[in-house]
């Protein structure tokens, strides 16, 4: 029943066979390109395309995407299928005039009979009968001509008394061959029940992968309607926000202007008064000839402010909008914390100097670089001897999430560890073990690796910046590279048992860890010493 489900997930809808090449529609639903190719082009000249499943409209003919997972299922479940068998019809060889078919084969006759002709047949004991076959030649022993009754089971093969007593199967130990075949039978009925067993098993796969990825186009329409929502109060916020801001500058501008014809204004009046003023002068006084009467004191009749500043009538100031800006955008990221997409804050990590290898320098408690000679330091246990160092905190439940990039060139690895990795030999290294889990940058390719089995990753490294994502209680470990767009590289899964620890490995490179909330309060703290930071705990 589970399979007769799996076979209808992988028909089409149009022509209710097997997907041949599968695309999908913007929409999520799947069909054969040939088959969707002609709907669409029934649909030229309607004035619009609609899909042929959930009927949605397309304003112009939509993109055909390949649905590569789709395609592979549908030649696994093809390719797993078993071909139908025919069963050759046996026929009486002493019916020449028409076909009869036979009921029986005689292997002394080497013959096969029909029912009329099998009531005249001889009934002497060398005449065996057997079910109609048309291979009667390897019933009998291919040396000496006779029905084969013993099974030699050193050499699998029948054989006649004359084999077993003078010929090749001589002091052979045989059984009958009812016996043998019994045998065989039950080890073949072994066989095909674990092969239906795996078969089943398979079959149950494939149905859960094709559920899997129904479930995820169904996540996916739900998660890029949120998007849309998102984006369109995302559009008319920030429309909301440019009209606001443009009207701000507006109003800055005018308040500008009026200050600024204001100012202009009194000054001149200011120069009018001013002219008149030196006119006055210039009639009653020679200022060329001697003085003449009673000088008068013109300059207390001025006006005593002359503005020669000319800041005081204000200027564009860009902190409100400044501060309107980011008041939106602190309001824009909420709501899209809100729709799910918040992001993950980054963890914290500390590297325990003790337990860094001679070659291997930390510093700020969160960068890792590689010296190229031996720093002498007290011995100690948890030290390792390989070029690598391990965090202090650890990681026991819930979701991490770190950011790190890397410098100077050369080969690194990181990824995660328990405490209880041991620290001298071959398997102290990251991923040679199976306590630790590892992204390793290799003559400049990307694998992963655990418990010595490593495996190649097709992704060019494109950026310096990673990010490490840790599912505690799923069992996931996911690597990231930071680029856009941000690239998934790989996820490891595994059941998780004990505290886990940062791990890095470094040669002729470097690892720098980005700061988490604990850190920034500890720097925080350092600069303000009288601000009261409280520092949670991991």
């Amino acid at each position: 029943m589970a399979s007769a489900d799996l076979r209808e997930e992988l028909d089409c809808s149009i022509c209710l066979t097997t997907y041949t090449d599968p695309v999908m529609l913007r929409c999520g639903h799947n069909f054969c390109r040939v088959c969707i190719d002609r709907v669409l082009d029934t649909q030229d000249g309607s004035g619009g395309y609609s899909c042929p499943e959930c009927r949605e409209e397309f304003g112009e003919r939509p993109a055909l995407i390949r649905n590569w997972a789709l395609r592979n299922v549908t030649q696994y479940v093809l390719s797993t299928e078993p071909p139908e068998e025919k069963v050759p019809v046996i026929y009486c060889t002493y019916c020449i005039h028409s076909p009869v078919p036979a009921v029986k084969s005689c292997l002394h006759c080497e013959a096969s009979l029909c029912d009329d002709h099998l009531k005249v047949h001889s009934k002497r004991p060398e005449h065996v009968l057997s079910d109609p076959s048309t291979s009667l030649e390897n019933r009998k022993s291919p040396v000496h001509k006779k029905k084969q009754e013993p099974y030699c089971t050193k050499d699998a093969a029948c054989n006649c008394v004359t084999c077993k007593l003078d010929g090749e199967h001589g002091g052979h130990q045989t059984e009958l061959s009812e016996e043998a075949s019994m045998k065989k039978k039950q080890q073949l009925r072994k066989v095909l029940d674990n092969l239906a067993s795996r078969k089943e098993m398979n079959a149950s796969m494939i149905q859960a992968m094709v559920k899997h990825m129904t479930d995820v186009h169904e996540r996916a329409e739900v998660v890029n309607q949120n998007i849309s929502e998102l984006f369109e109060g995302i559009r008319s916020q920030v429309n909301d926000l440019e009209k606001r801001v443009l009207m701000d500058t507006s109003r800055q501008v005018e308040q500008v202007t009026l200050s600024v014809l204001d100012i202009t204004q009194q000054l001149e009046t200011e120069n009018e008064d001013l002219s008149k003023t030196m006119l006055s002068i210039e009639e009653k006084q020679d200022i060329n000839g001697p003085l003449q009467g009673k000088h008068r004191s013109y300059v207390s009749k001025m006006p005593s402010s002359t503005r020669n500043d000319v800041l005081m009538v204000g200027d564009l100031n860009t902190l409100p909008i400044a501060t309107m800006l980011h008041a939106a955008m602190t309001g824009i990221i909420q709501e899209i914390d809100s729709k799910g997409f918040k992001m993950q804050d980054i963890s914290d990590v500390f590297f325990d100097v003790h337990t860094a290898g001679k070659d291997v320098e930390v510093t700020d408690f969160r960068m890792v670089s590689w010296l190229g000679v031996g720093k002498n330091r007290p011995h100690n246990p948890k030290t390792f001897q390989s070029c690598q160092v391990l965090s202090k905190n650890s990681y026991r439940s819930g979701k991490h999430y770190f950011q790190v990039e890397s410098g100077g060139g050369g080969d690194w690895c990181v990824g995660l560890s328990y405490a209880s990795i041991e620290r001298k030999g071959e398997r102290c290294v990251i991923g040679y073990n199976d306590k630790s889990w590892g992204l390793r940058l290799w003559n400049g390719h990307y694998s992963v690796i655990h418990d010595s089995k490593v495996i190649q990753l097709p992704v060019k490294p494109s950026s310096e910046k990673l990010g490490l994502y840790l599912d505690y209680e799923a069992g996931q470990l996911s690597f990231y590279e930071l680029c856009d767009p941000v690239t998934h590289l790989y996820t490891f899964v595994a059941n998780f048992v004990k505290p886990l620890h940062i791990l890095c490995w470094v040669m002729g490179s470097s690892l720098k860890f980005s700061i988490g909330m604990k850190l920034k309060m500890l720097y925080l703290r350092k600069v303000l010493p009288e601000v009261t930071v409280e520092i949670p705990d991991d």
